[in-house]
């Protein structure tokens, strides 16, 4: 079965490249040698993932490990978009709504093809940027000694791509919130810690102004758990696997090891010696068996994960996969919200999703 499901996830892609690849050489209005410059360029420029992937980037200068990132996986989106443009321009055809001569040779169509997927990434990096404000308030019919205000974030992604300068703005914007705790659904490592490292990013996280608490994510572990639970302890994060822990204003934290690790515990055990008077909070960096928390008594849970898909129409997919792919739900007397995440892996991309942080506020 895994041997199928991987000749399934090689093939696909495969077909998709071989379908533009195929379309980009026909629409060209150029010579072969032109055409086959530019149609190797674009190969080279889609290699860069497995090159991440098998080979890696941390035994490169920094600088030339981010162009390789950015590179690499900016090409999948794009190959994404210019797979659904093909394929649309196709059906316009096969109906008789686009002259067949815009596809073959064709300046104009070159042109129409080549604006189109510079306007969609340019908007899509833009988009990126622009970190949306979400306010979540919630009242609670437990008693909590004052109300309480929280900065949620998830899916950071610091490495080749998310850099110190983008962490420094990041905590600036989080401490202008004048949180009493910043909390941290996992993934703040990308790929590696060799960036993090190099950059000092640990500083940054330390002139955060509040408590910081965070669970860890499937990234943190593809880092390597060890190297991220360091970077944790020198960042001054409280790192919560399989942990509980009470604050001060009767709220309790319960961080659950992402499900990664096979061996995490089972939600009903680290609920064992947790005040049920507390208002409860679960920190599960991947959405799965949501029932789990409302069965426990959890009052709220916030994940990550998802990213919303990042791009269109991905975020469809997801909505598929998961019951609740991004936002709030409500089962039972349980809150659950799910983010799109701070930051991004892959592509600085936003199309048809958004970059946000959590302001909660609790009474």
């Amino acid at each position: 079965m895994n041997s199928l499901m991987g000749l399934i996830f090689f093939v696909i892609p495969l077909l998709g490249c071989s379908f533009v690849g195929w379309h980009v050489w026909m629409i060209l209005p150029f010579g072969n040698v032109y055409k086959a410059v530019i149609l190797g360029l674009m190969i080279l420029a889609f290699l860069c993932i497995f090159f991440n992937f098998f080979i890696g980037l941390d035994g490169l200068p920094t600088i030339v490990a981010r162009i390789f990132y950015e590179i690499g996986y900016s090409s999948l989106f794009i190959l994404l978009y210019l797979f659904m443009l093909f394929l649309l321009a196709d059906v316009a055809r096969w109906i008789g709504i686009l002259p067949r001569e815009y596809l073959h040779a064709s300046g104009v169509g070159s042109l129409v093809v080549l604006l189109l997927i510079v306007g969609i990434f340019t908007y899509g990096n833009l988009h990126y940027y622009n970190k949306v404000k979400v306010p979540i308030a919630l009242k609670s019919s437990k008693r909590l000694k004052q109300p309480v205000k929280m900065v949620m974030v998830s899916d950071i992604h610091l490495g080749y791509h998310n850099t110190r300068t983008d962490l420094a703005k990041w905590v600036d914007m989080i401490n202008a919130e004048k949180p009493d705790y910043v909390l941290i659904a996992g993934d703040i490592v990308d790929f590696s810690v060799v960036p993090l490292l190099r950059a000092d990013m640990a500083k940054e996280f330390r002139r955060l102004q509040a408590p910081v608490f965070a669970c860890l994510g499937n990234h943190d572990y593809y880092a390597g758990e060890p190297n991220s639970e360091k970077f944790y302890r020198d960042a001054g994060i409280k790192l919560l696997r399989d942990a509980t822990i009470d604050l001060e204003n009767g709220i309790t934290l319960i961080g659950r090891d992402d499900r990664t690790n096979k061996r995490r515990k089972p939600l009903k055990d680290l609920m064992s010696g947790v005040d049920r008077n507390n208002y409860l909070i679960l920190l599960d960096h991947q959405p799965y068996h949501l029932e789990d928390a409302e069965r426990n008594g959890v009052d709220f849970q916030f994940s990550g994960h998802t990213h919303d898909g990042q791009v269109w129409p991905v975020n469809w997919i997801e909505k598929a996969i998961y019951e609740d792919s991004y936002g709030p739900l409500m089962k039972g007397r349980t809150f659950y919200y799910v983010s799109s995440g701070l930051g991004i892996w892959g592509g600085k991309f936003r199309i048809g999703t958004q970059s946000e942080y959590c302001v909660v506020t609790i009474e």
